[in-house]
């Protein structure tokens, strides 16, 4: 995918902002839709279907939590990479823009530069997943098939945000082995982009609560596996 087909919508209530990013990443060749509070970011979400989204935290009208709460549940922007832009950097917040389904925490002020070279991870990561050939696996009553980001237990499908469906498919990968927390946050993460220390947690407790808690086990102070 060329520069010019990738759709980013930039959502934040600083002009300012607004301005010097959207800025930026046009110079970067990508097409930048704005908007100014949560309710005209969903609205341009449904439109444009951009492959990837910066959220500000703390808007008027509707804030970035509950906008990303419902593009998550929209059809179409399930897989949509979700970023939040914001000046808390409070664990809560972060904990809380998880849980709602965004991928990545980045807190203001932050250079240009650097907004652009995480952009860029982001949609690199993005663009892997879309040159994957069908991958369909079978794990115990679980089928997951990477290419279409679906899950389907026991014959219903089940709907994952794009951070808990990579999660499951690591881990499912190699059943009953032991991922180190670092392994974890290399494969889904990446090495480029930064999240706060309880990341892997909050997604652990969502795919426990969507696929079953018998099926995650703690190792403690090492990290995470998959059991039948």
């Amino acid at each position: 995918m060329k520069k010019k087909d990738i759709k980013i919508l930039l959502v934040d209530d600083e002009p300012d902002i607004l301005e010097i990013v959207s800025y930026n990443l046009s110079s970067e060749g990508y097409q930048v839709f704005t908007a100014k509070n949560g309710v005209e970011g969903v609205a341009k979400a449904k439109k444009k279907h951009p492959h990837l989204i910066i959220l500000d935290v703390m808007m008027p009208e509707m804030d970035g939590i509950e906008a990303c709460e419902i593009i998550r549940k929209t059809p179409g922007l399930e897989n949509t990479v979700i970023t939040f832009l914001t000046a808390r950097g409070e664990d809560y917040s972060q904990v809380a823009g998880f849980d709602a389904g965004a991928d990545d925490y980045i807190t203001k002020p932050i250079k240009p530069k650097v907004l652009v070279s995480k952009v860029k991870a982001l949609l690199r990561r993005l663009k892997n997943d879309e040159s994957e050939t069908e991958d369909i696996v079978k794990v115990g009553d679980i089928v997951i098939n990477r290419e279409e980001y679906k899950i389907v237990k026991n014959g219903k499908e089940i709907i994952l945000p794009r951070k808990e469906f990579e999660l499951l498919s690591l881990l499912t990968s190699k059943p009953s082995k032991v991922f180190k927390r670092e392994v974890i946050l290399d494969k889904v993460w990446g090495n480029e982009v930064v999240v706060g220390g309880r990341t892997i947690d909050v997604h652990i407790r969502k795919l426990r609560e969507k696929i079953g808690d018998h099926h995650f086990k703690t190792v403690k102070g090492v990290g995470y596996k998959f059991v039948l």
